[in-house]
């Protein structure tokens, strides 16, 4: 029993470790129109709903960024871009003139980035379901716009789901506690199970 809540426990903590970083160095999950044009990241979603909403000051919104703007630095071979220059360099400076109509639509995934950024960030603390039910909004989001957009025969690249998507959820899901220490105990019961009969 010990043992079962050990292992959940370490596989929790790295999950939530390898969850944090895919959101916080901005690797691309998905392709979709949002505030500042094109956002490939839940922490650039929640940014620029940030930024152009001024709910949060721009310092802790560049603070934010920042991590995967050195990350994509370091990967392009480009320099490091000024702490200063972010929300130009993430064109976050001049918005849509009609961004309401855009965000209502794809409130999924709006809602879900935040959850997604919020539970990487707690999840370090005490990993939860947050960063589960993030990373599952903004796919039912995505995956809705997608279908209804075959379905009126709209065809575009606006919007797409990357290969990288499948490692959030992962890491996602094994960040919840609970439901590692059902899955350890289902396998120890298997392998008990199989001991006895050999």
């Amino acid at each position: 029993m010990a043992s079962s809540r050990k292992w959940a426990s370490v596989i929790s903590s790295i999950a939530s470790f390898i969850y944090f970083l895919v959101i916080f160095l901005q690797i691309p999950l998905f392709r979709v129109p949002c505030r500042g044009g094109i956002c490939k990241t839940p922490m650039e979603v929640t940014s620029s709903q940030l930024i152009s909403c001024q709910l949060f000051p721009a310092v802790a919104v560049k603070a934010l960024l920042y991590p995967g703007a050195i990350a994509n630095a370091f990967l392009n071979n480009k320099p490091i871009p000024l702490y200063n220059n972010l929300p130009k360099l993430y064109k976050f400076t001049v918005f849509n003139t009609a961004p309401a109509i855009s965000d209502l639509q794809r409130l999924e995934v709006v809602a879900g980035s935040y959850l997604s950024v919020a539970g990487a960030v707690f999840g370090l603390m005490k990993p939860g379901r947050m960063s589960l039910f993030g990373i599952l909004l903004v796919i039912w989001g995505l995956a809705r716009e997608i279908l209804m957009r075959k379905s009126a025969h709209v065809f575009g690249k606006d919007i797409y789901i990357y290969p990288a998507m499948s490692i959030a959820m992962v890491s996602a899901f094994l960040s919840v506690k609970k439901d590692v220490r059902k899955i350890v105990r289902s396998c120890k019961g298997r392998h008990v199970h199989k001991a006895k009969h050999l």
